[in-house]
């Protein structure tokens, strides 16, 4: 029981949109990296860009699936406000697109990772994200 009760102290069900707005995010500017190196097409042209899309986002959204609850992204503290939700969304980010970045280096996974690749992720999806909470901070 002690892991649920970690997990009950890193996530309150009232951060659901956060979760949705961060999943978007996170492939909003895969899809814009994904447009400037014509890996798909705007608007994407069907399932297969769609597939491309997800194939290319997946190891980072697994990343951020792992991390960001364990950080506290989604925590009572993290719908306070945004002083109290950007730093954790930093804090999960930047292990999350290093896991991300781990599994795509990998065989299995198309892509491979090169150092100019591995900067923009994890600067571009900081500011993303943290641009993104402090705008749900303000609405959501």
């Amino acid at each position: 029981m002690a892991v649920a009760d970690f997990l009950d102290r890193r996530v309150d069900a009232g951060a659901l949109p956060l979760a949705l707005g961060d999943v978007l995010v996170i492939l909003a500017f895969i899809y814009a990296g994904s447009l400037r190196h014509e890996s798909v097409a705007f608007p994407p042209a069907g399932v297969g860009d769609l597939t491309t899309l997800l194939a290319i986002a997946a190891p980072f959204l697994i990343g951020w699936v792992i991390v960001a609850p364990l950080v506290g992204a989604y925590s009572a503290g993290a719908l306070e406000s945004a002083k109290a939700s950007v730093p954790l969304t930093i804090r999960s980010w930047i292990p999350a697109a290093i896991l991300g970045l781990v599994i795509r280096a990998t065989p299995w996974v198309e892509g491979g990772v090169q150092v100019v690749f591995a900067v923009v992720m994890l600067l571009v999806g900081t500011v993303c994200l943290g641009l993104w909470r402090v705008v749900a901070a303000r609405f959501v």
